[in-house]
């Protein structure tokens, strides 16, 4: 078996792992994230290749056991602090909405993670422009079992799968994503991503604004793929959704007890910059959402 590289780290604060690592999973089946007896894995991607990554929360207190392999095994042990979310700070939000303040006291430590690596947010990201969660969770799988690398390690036998690195990804043909129900929009824009995926990685350091002009200067990525991304690879916590078709409904709806629009959400919002990929996070993973009537989005049948 390859050779592992481990850390016992002990954060600041109680890091609750399934909490921070929660929105980078895909689907109860996801290729790229597996619990095992307490353990968390993780298939990534690093600028030293792919690594598997294994945490465990060990004591209350919060000490965390690490264990990675593969190339990229000796990047994910020195970066594990920041993919846990250790860079976050939550220190300026204070929100005063009462169910907003009860949603922040429920889950006192939990912190925007960052996956650290811009490929890795965007390609599932692409893949859910404008679709329905089954049709995304579908994508993401079918590609990273037709076109994703055997996570190294133990990885493997796990079933763990990395997502296929650029210049892979420009050699699927056209009716191969097709066959993975990702249309030629979301194809094209994955491709020309790929074209110029090492000067994406670059905006890392910059400033979320910075970084946000560098992605929608991108053809087919716009404001809602661009925050997406920020929110996932930089852990940029301003990162609001606008665009999204359940965000403003699901905001507005917990907040002032009415769906809104993107504008009545950037509205609404608005007093909580930097801070409003917060109130959306936490809305979220409290399940809260307006009474369903009417249809469905449903799923498409066939592409063109």
């Amino acid at each position: 078996m390859t050779e592992s590289s481990t850390r016992s780290w002990r954060p600041a604060w109680p890091c609750p792992v399934p909490q921070v690592w929660g929105s980078f999973k895909r689907g109860l089946a996801d290729p790229t994230y597996k619990v095992l007896d307490g353990r968390h894995w993780r298939a990534l991607n690093t600028p030293d290749g792919p690594a598997t990554l294994a945490v465990q929360p060990l004591n209350q207190a919060g000490e965390i056991q690490a264990e990675a392999w593969g190339t990229g095994a000796a990047w994910a042990i020195e970066h594990l602090p920041e993919l846990l979310g250790a860079a976050d700070d939550p220190s300026g939000f204070h929100p005063t909405h009462p169910l907003l303040a009860e949603l922040h006291r429920n889950r006192p430590h939990w912190r925007l993670a960052r996956t650290a690596s811009v490929w890795d947010a965007l390609v599932p990201v692409v893949i859910e422009q404008k679709v329905t969660g089954a049709e995304a969770t579908y994508g993401i799988r079918a590609l990273l079992t037709r076109h994703g690398v055997p996570a190294p390690g133990p990885g493997v036998d796990l079933g763990l799968r990395t997502f296929p690195a650029p210049d892979a990804l420009r050699q699927i043909p056209s009716w191969d994503w097709l066959a993975m129900h990702i249309d030629p929009a979301r194809s094209r824009t994955l491709l020309g991503a790929a074209r110029v995926a090492d000067t994406l990685e670059r905006i890392l350091p910059a400033e979320p604004e910075r970084a946000d002009e560098r992605l929608r200067s991108l053809p087919g990525i716009g404001v809602w793929t661009s925050a997406e991304v920020r929110a996932r690879a930089l852990g940029d916590a301003d990162a609001l959704s606008l665009g999204d078709y359940n965000v403003p409904r699901d905001v507005g709806w917990a907040l002032v007890g009415e769906p809104l629009d993107d504008a009545g959400l950037a509205e609404l919002l608005e007093p909580y910059r930097p801070h409003r990929l917060r109130v959306q996070r936490l809305i979220g993973m409290a399940g809260i959402s307006p009474p369903r009537r009417g249809p469905r989005l449903a799923p498409r049948t066939h592409l063109p």
